[in-house]
């Protein structure tokens, strides 16, 4: 029977599938639909017959983690449910909107989020136990590569390997003292009942969460920075506000909202330090200073980055530059920040930049900055002494789905599946409905 009554509201629900004794219902497709339209995922074909078939597999890799006994942190959980609830509102414009937009209050959307990325965690980590063993050899990674078709050896966009040096302007006391006075000003309107917190938050917070009254979730002590954690995990009363506290983004004033066991949810009011046009012009000679010095072999550019640079992430690293979607050092240009893309596309190999402005994308300030070209690799086919590493992730990539795709196409023949009337006119990617 593909209808069903669900007591608690008096509302019949179709169901479409029925996979080993687990239904999945209309409604299920229809709010994944909704939230792939949301988040401008493409659908490849009909979505009510994609949706239902991923949810199905999806179910084979769940019954598979609970014979694994796979278990997912629920601080994780909570942690992804909130960043998603965060990114739902930020967009929409409010609480209220993104409850109007899915149809539920965000209580009931929050436990429906955390049900689906503890699937997703639980899904992946079957997956990973399934491939685990697979570790390429250089032997595997020639015969893969040489049985790659002609058209299907990858083009190598141009690429480059970067080193860099930067300053942060110096901030006059001033400037500190003002933004210190102003955070104070605000604590006193909150704890004389003049102003609400999360108010002021919206209208002064120089934070990406000011949007939503400053509120940043539930965070664990290591995902946030250790001065702000310091002050944060302290604050025992949600109706006061912390003291200042400086980090690399700028000044702070913190307000607890809850604690759960080692997680916090807290709010903030985020200030950053203005630099002025003299103080920008000052950081820029004195950087050409040193680039000059640099040019003039009184020191290496390696030595340069190692005890002048600021830049914490490339300093102890000769200023090499790490590309963070690939964890190399080679980037193509596109992955590069905006300003250091401009500026190293008109170097030679080993020529160093003139001094320029940049954001620093850790802390969204204002830095100043000398680069130099170590090396540029022209765009080229992809082969195994230029792009070893990357031809083996290829390999690898291919024989983990490869395993998964087997492992799919066994549980499915070995497993109990019906599919409704009006749900079978599809062309599915697995065949579900002759299993002999």
């Amino acid at each position: 029977m593909c209808m069903m009554a669900a007591a608690q509201n008096n509302v019949i629900e179709e169901v479409a599938w029925v996979v080993g004794d687990e239904p999945i219902y209309k409604s299920e497709v229809e709010e994944q639909y909704m939230q792939m339209q949301y988040e401008r995922q493409s659908i490849d074909g009909n979505p009510y017959c994609v949706i239902p078939e991923r949810i199905a597999i999806n179910k084979l890799f769940l019954h598979q983690a609970k014979i694994d006994t796979v278990e997912v942190q629920d601080a994780m959980v909570m942690q992804q449910a909130d960043s998603r609830i965060n990114y739902f509102i930020a967009n929409l414009g409010s609480k209220e909107k993104v409850e109007e937009y899915f149809r539920k209050p965000l209580p009931e959307l929050k436990e429906q989020m955390m049900d689906v990325i503890r699937d997703q965690y639980s899904i992946q980590e079957v997956q990973r136990n399934l491939t685990a063993d697979i570790k390429a050899t250089p032997a595997d990674v020639r015969k893969y590569f040489s049985s790659l078709p002609s058209d299907s050896v990858p083009f190598v966009p141009l690429q480059v390997e970067v080193q860099i040096i930067t300053l942060n302007p110096v901030i006059p006391q001033q400037e500190i003292d003002d933004i210190k006075a102003r955070l104070r000003d605000y604590t006193n309107r909150i704890n004389s009942g003049e102003s609400d917190f999360s108010t002021l938050a919206i209208l002064y917070s120089e934070d990406g969460s000011s949007v939503y009254g400053g509120e940043i979730g539930f965070k664990g002590r290591g995902e946030l920075v250790p001065e702000y954690a310091s002050v944060a995990f302290n604050l025992n009363d949600p109706k006061k506000v912390s003291k200042i506290v400086e980090t690399e983004f700028g000044f702070h004033i913190i307000q607890l909202i809850e604690k759960r066991g080692d997680r916090i949810n807290t709010r903030h009011i985020l200030l950053r330090p203005k630099v002025s046009d003299k103080d920008l012009t000052d950081a820029l000679n004195r950087l050409d200073s040193i680039r000059t010095d640099i040019v003039a072999d009184k020191f290496s550019f390696e030595v340069g980055a190692q005890y002048i640079s600021q830049d914490k992430n490339t300093k102890n690293n000769n200023g090499m530059m790490v590309n963070p979607q690939m964890g190399g050092t080679r980037f193509e240009m596109s992955a590069l920040p905006q300003e250091v893309a401009k500026v190293v596309d008109t170097l030679q190999v080993n020529e160093i930049s003139k001094p320029f402005i940049m954001i620093d994308q850790s802390n969204n300030r204002e830095v100043v900055a000398i680069v130099k070209l170590k090396n540029r690799i022209e765009g080229h086919k992809a082969n195994l002494s230029e792009d070893y590493q990357m031809i083996r992730a290829m390999y690898e990539n291919s024989a983990k789905a490869k395993v998964i795709e087997d492992w799919i196409a066994k549980k499915q023949k070995e497993t109990y599946v019906r599919i409704e009337e009006g749900w079978r006119d599809c062309e599915f990617k697995y065949d579900w409905l002759n299993k002999d």
